[in-house]
């Protein structure tokens, strides 16, 4: 019976599998192309929504981006070199494979897309083998002043390339907008980026673009945060995008820490550019914990040196809550600091508050 379970159990997981790798029908829109000149497999075509900016350097995994890990003293440690493709983005280790690599230089790397030129952010250092996942992939050289020539044509290239994008999206009414082009750096690959409210059929592009530029296209679909990251612009506060500048990955951020920082949640003045929660939310947010957890919550009743009363606000930056005293003439709101009152009953803090 077991035997017949696990056969029964087999060929449904080899049925689910291999449904998973059939070819999508003619009809169905691609958002994921890669191609190489003329020779169109577009039965390979896969959706992708998620944000991927950088996720190609590595796609099989072997290159984690750096984080922060508490390794045992005793466990084996190896010699990494961090490597960043973009002015802000992720850290992604390498192994140095006998080459001296100092912060600010420049080196040439073997992605999974190929060479790739990029900053050593991070000089060799060894890290525990818990921090990686082996094998790593090697730094190649030390960048030569050829290899920044070559970086800077490949830029120029890029602006040309991302100007006939638009052209030809232009001429074939794509309902999609064209935010980056991107070259590998051996040019094996040209890379545009789009953001689109839906599903985009663009095969003719694709074949118009493999015509022009006679090399392997892709074309990404990205999520409105990276658009906003490439781009760029101000913020309410009048400084350049957290995102645009120094923030290498995106934070998680929810309507609750608005509400526990007091903030009007209006989407206007808690969103951001991009029109999802500003990551600046979760600057704060650690302190508002702690200093929430230290302060009476809202309709607690604490004792103070007037008498017993319900808090109705509190402030716990501050340390100051409002606390309605009942008195024989009528109801009395006093402010305390939290140190000069005492607990009596507390509210239990909610996502209400």
């Amino acid at each position: 019976m077991e035997n017949n379970e696990n056969k029964k159990n087999n060929k449904k997981r080899y049925h689910r599998y291999h449904n998973k790798r059939k070819p999508k029908k003619d009809n169905q829109a691609d958002v994921n192309i890669q191609e190489t000149d003329t020779n169109l497999n577009l039965n390979d075509a896969e959706i992708q929504l998620e944000d991927i900016l950088e996720e190609e350097f590595f796609e099989d995994e072997d290159t984690p981006a750096v984080q922060k890990i508490e390794s045992d003293e005793n466990e084996e440690k190896v010699e990494v070199v961090g490597v960043r493709f973009k002015k802000v983005g992720k850290v992604y280790y390498f192994s140095p494979e006998g080459i001296q690599a100092q912060k600010g230089q420049f080196a040439i790397v073997d992605t999974a897309r190929g060479p790739e030129y990029g900053e050593v952010f991070i000089a060799n250092k060894l890290v525990g083998i818990s921090e990686i996942v082996p094998p790593l992939r090697p730094v190649i050289r030390i960048a030569t002043p050829e290899d920044a020539i070559h970086n800077q044509e490949n830029a120029k290239k890029e602006k040309d390339a991302f100007a006939i994008c638009l052209e030809q999206i232009a001429k074939h009414e794509l309902d999609m907008k064209l935010v980056d082009a991107q070259y590998t750096f051996d040019n094996s690959k040209l890379l545009f980026y789009f953001t689109s409210a839906g599903r985009v059929d663009f095969r003719e592009l694709v074949k118009d673009l493999a015509a022009i530029f006679r090399t392997r296209i892709e074309l990404r679909q990205i999520g409105i945060r990276d658009e906003a990251k490439l781009i760029g612009g101000l913020g309410a506060c009048g400084r350049p995008l957290c995102c645009a500048t120094f923030l290498s990955d995106f934070v998680q951020v929810s309507i609750k820490m608005a509400k526990e920082q007091g903030l009007f949640l209006n989407s206007s003045k808690i969103s951001g550019t991009c029109g999802r929660l500003m990551c600046c939310l979760r600057y704060e947010q650690e302190t508002y914990e702690y200093e929430i957890a230290r302060t009476p919550a809202v309709d607690s009743t604490v004792k103070t040196a007037d008498g017993v009363g319900t808090v109705t606000e509190m402030h716990p930056l501050t340390g100051l809550i409002k606390v309605k005293l009942h008195d024989k003439d009528g109801d009395i709101v006093k402010i305390y600091h939290r140190d000069d009152v005492k607990l009596v009953h507390s509210q239990k803090k909610t996502d209400k508050e």
